[in-house]
């Protein structure tokens, strides 16, 4: 058999016959850009328009070699099981697995000719079977035996769902450990609390830190329980009854045996055992999905906040430098968010994606025509999105630049507006509680139209000058003497949910 190295896949002309019907014929590549050195062919996904995810660990976690192994990996442990359940040559199963390499195998023409039968296995058995041929003959009759396509693909998805969980776990873990040395270091850090756009009171930047920690914390839990406990072996047969398995067994196999296959399969992969085959029962990619989301999501909220922080006229934060980041085609003095940008790209995106799994449970028969191939290339953009989004998210992190005193001078932008909660709250028992949030609210409009202090304007006012003197009313109105219980939230968030990983991570990968 000839093979190729899909890793290594290179240009050039295109050597087939003229009139060749490229959609009809899976040893043409009509992707192949002819000519020029160094041009990709046309088909290859380099990343050109998911810069989130490119030259990331997840990356090439799931790209196309990497699934193909995971498939392959999953037709050797399959083999491996059932020897270790007595229906297959251990000889056979060393034979198979030995041959179940992705460099053995051309990924680009096993794509081809998935065309002809709407999934990659059935050409994957063919090849795989070929290379175990050249090597042992007998050992070839093993390949698949008794599987169906679906069987090995779910499988597949799911070591690349393992093994990309585990990256996005690291980062995810290792963002929470400095997002907890934020929060700590600003605990005190007076800030503007900012809703519905506008200044409301104050808070701290460490209170805002310890609540992206949070919620980073609980997506990485997330994970974690989906990677450990629901990513399972599918292992079912042409409908989910196991039956060509039970007939390979021989005939002194029963049902009993078929539940023992499965749990050797899975001990094998390292994947949880499910409680009934789940070709048509879709939770496990709905479950993944959804916490993938959810991940994008928290990761989204941190790249919100640092979007709006360092706005021109906010300039609280400011994210990382690195050579030629952030600038622009046409204004020189720009230096753009990249990293909050691209992370709010795959926060946009997951949650949309993560819909088309949700909505393929809803599938008919032991079998879907169309839904369970439409969850395919969505499952990839979710793990790899959401792998680029924490890699970026643990680089923004731990290069942060945070301006306290910017912080400080802009909860003076309105001159004492920011503190008026706390003076009605204390003019209430002299005035009423509506009377004072009333006066509050005159005073603070003819502040804001005069560009007075709203402490100048209050002292004008005999009801308030009743009981507060100008002093009183400059002390009453510092931003910094109002943070409320701040800095015991961010202590007990430190406290409550500590987490189980370091400052680690994944770190910058090479580009597959």
């Amino acid at each position: 058999m000839t093979t190729h190295n899909a890793a290594h896949t290179t240009t050039g002309p295109d050597t087939t016959g003229p009139g060749r019907d490229p959609g009809r014929d899976p040893g043409r590549d009509p992707g192949r850009d002819p000519g020029r050195a160094g041009v990709l062919p046309a088909y290859a996904d380099a990343g050109l328009l998911s810069p989130v995810r490119v030259g990331t660990a997840v990356e090439a976690a799931v790209g196309d070699g990497a699934w193909l192994q995971a498939m392959l990996d999953a037709e050797a442990a399959l083999v491996r099981a059932q020897a270790r359940c007595g229906t297959v040559p251990k000889e056979a199963a060393d034979a198979v697995t030995a041959a179940a390499r992705a460099e053995l195998l051309d990924v680009r023409a096993l794509a081809l000719a998935a065309r002809e039968t709407a999934n990659p296995v059935v050409g994957l058995v063919a090849a795989l079977s070929a290379v175990v041929a050249e090597r042992s003959p007998q050992a070839a009759e093993y390949v698949h035996r008794g599987s169906t396509s679906q069987d090995i693909f779910d499988t597949g998805a799911m070591l690349v769902a393992a093994r990309a969980l585990r990256l996005i776990g690291a980062d995810l873990r290792a963002l929470a450990g400095v997002l907890g040395q934020l929060a700590a270091e600003h605990r005190d850090t007076v800030m503007a609390g900012r809703t519905l756009a506008l200044h409301a009171v104050p808070t701290t930047f460490g209170l805002k830190a310890a609540g992206w920690r949070q919620v980073v914390l609980q997506a990485a839990d997330r994970l974690e329980r989906v990677a450990e406990q629901g990513l399972p072996v599918s292992l079912g047969g042409a409908a989910g009854t196991l039956a060509g398995y039970l007939q390979y067994a021989g005939p002194g196999a029963g049902g009993t045996d078929m539940l023992d296959l499965v749990a050797v399969f899975a001990d094998e992969t390292g994947l949880a055992v499910p409680v009934l085959p789940w070709h048509a029962l879709r939770t496990p990619l709905a479950d993944l999905a959804a916490a993938l989301a959810h991940t994008t999501g928290a990761l989204g909220k941190i790249a919100a906040d640092v979007l709006v922080l360092t706005r021109t006229e906010i300039g609280e934060v400011t994210e990382p430098t690195a050579a030629g980041r952030g600038a622009s085609s046409a204004m020189p003095h720009k230096r753009n968010p990249v990293l909050a940008t691209l992370i709010r790209s795959a926060a946009l995106q997951v949650p949309a994606l993560a819909a088309v799994l949700t909505q393929a449970m809803a599938t008919e028969d032991e079998r879907s025509a169309g839904v369970w191939h439409a969850e395919w290339q969505p499952l990839r953009e979710c793990l790899r999105l959401t792998g680029g989004a924490a890699h970026a998210a643990l680089e923004l992190a731990r290069g942060l630049s945070v301006d306290a005193a910017r912080m400080r001078a802009n909860t003076g932008a309105t001159g004492g507006q920011l503190v008026s909660e706390r003076v009605s709250a204390l003019l209430a028992p002299h005035l009423g509680k509506a009377a004072a949030k009333q006066t509050l609210a005159d005073a603070s409009a003819r502040a804001a139209a005069t560009g007075r202090p709203l402490a100048a304007v209050l002292a004008e006012l005999p009801p308030v000058a009743a009981v507060f003197t100008r002093a009183d009313l400059d002390t009453l109105l510092d931003p910094a003497a109002y943070t409320g219980a701040a800095t015991t939230l961010v202590d007990h968030a430190l406290a409550h949910h500590t987490g189980t990983g370091t400052d680690t991570g994944s770190g910058p990968a090479a580009r597959p």
